[in-house]
């Protein structure tokens, strides 16, 4: 999840920066009007932000997870049915 904030975190940077240039180059789609570079400033800062949330998320499960299984012993029980078998 920490990697794919960062990537998350490039990627906000790109668009900013190429839509503060030309916002016409990352709002393609905008056909009759003029895009504005408020749109593109909200769009980036909303990536920030989900890159922001998957950082944090990233960072407190990081902690659980060694807690959780700290020996890596692999426990195979025995199954009764034979519809587990599938």
């Amino acid at each position: 999840m920490i990697i794919w904030a960062f990537n998350l975190l490039v990627l906000a940077s790109g668009i900013l920066i190429v839509g503060l240039i030309n916002p016409k180059w990352i709002l393609f789609w905008w056909e009759k009007k003029e895009p504005k570079r408020i749109f593109v400033i909200g769009f980036s800062l909303a990536i920030y932000m989900g890159a922001a949330i998957l950082f944090g998320e990233g960072n407190r499960q990081n902690e659980p997870l060694s807690e959780v299984a700290p020996n890596k012993k692999v426990i195979i029980k025995p199954s009764e049915s034979p519809a587990d078998l599938i």
